[in-house]
Protein backbone atom coordinates (compact mmCIF):
# COMPACT_ATOMS: atom_id res chain seq x y z
CA UNK A 1 0.00 0.00 0.00
CA UNK A 2 1.64 3.54 -0.89
CA UNK A 3 1.89 6.19 1.59
CA UNK A 4 -0.27 9.16 0.97
CA UNK A 5 2.05 12.58 0.48
CA UNK A 6 -0.63 14.79 0.64
CA UNK A 7 -1.18 14.12 4.33
CA UNK A 8 1.98 14.73 6.57
CA UNK A 9 2.02 14.57 10.18
CA UNK A 10 2.29 18.12 12.41
CA UNK A 11 3.42 19.41 15.92
CA UNK A 12 1.61 21.74 17.64
CA UNK A 13 3.37 23.74 20.32
CA UNK A 14 1.91 26.07 23.25
CA UNK A 15 2.10 29.63 22.30
CA UNK A 16 2.73 30.00 26.38
CA UNK A 17 5.01 27.33 27.64
CA UNK A 18 6.34 27.05 24.36
CA UNK A 19 6.12 22.93 24.88
CA UNK A 20 5.04 20.82 22.20
CA UNK A 21 1.76 18.98 23.35
CA UNK A 22 -0.08 17.81 20.06
CA UNK A 23 0.74 15.66 17.32
CA UNK A 24 -1.85 16.24 13.95
CA UNK A 25 -2.43 15.57 10.29
CA UNK A 26 -2.97 18.01 7.90
CA UNK A 27 -3.36 18.19 3.78
CA UNK A 28 -0.22 20.05 2.42
CA UNK A 29 -2.72 20.94 -1.14
CA UNK A 30 -5.72 22.40 1.95
CA UNK A 31 -3.54 24.48 3.92
CA UNK A 32 -0.04 25.61 2.78
CA UNK A 33 0.48 27.81 5.95
CA UNK A 34 0.99 26.52 9.59
CA UNK A 35 -2.14 25.91 11.31
CA UNK A 36 -3.00 27.81 14.38
CA UNK A 37 -5.79 26.23 17.06
CA UNK A 38 -7.02 26.67 20.33
CA UNK A 39 -5.89 23.20 22.50
CA UNK A 40 -5.66 22.54 26.53
CA UNK A 41 -2.50 22.57 27.80
CA UNK A 42 -2.26 20.47 30.87
CA UNK A 43 0.75 22.66 32.12
CA UNK A 44 -1.19 25.96 31.97
CA UNK A 45 -4.34 24.22 33.01
CA UNK A 46 -6.10 26.24 30.26
CA UNK A 47 -6.83 26.43 26.44
CA UNK A 48 -3.98 28.29 24.62
CA UNK A 49 -3.82 28.76 21.17
CA UNK A 50 -1.20 25.99 19.49
CA UNK A 51 0.81 26.74 16.45
CA UNK A 52 2.39 24.13 14.19
CA UNK A 53 6.53 23.62 14.63
CA UNK A 54 8.64 22.33 11.71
Amino acid sequence: MAKNEKRVQVTLACEVCKRRNYITMKNKVNDRERIEMSKYCQWERKHTMHKETR
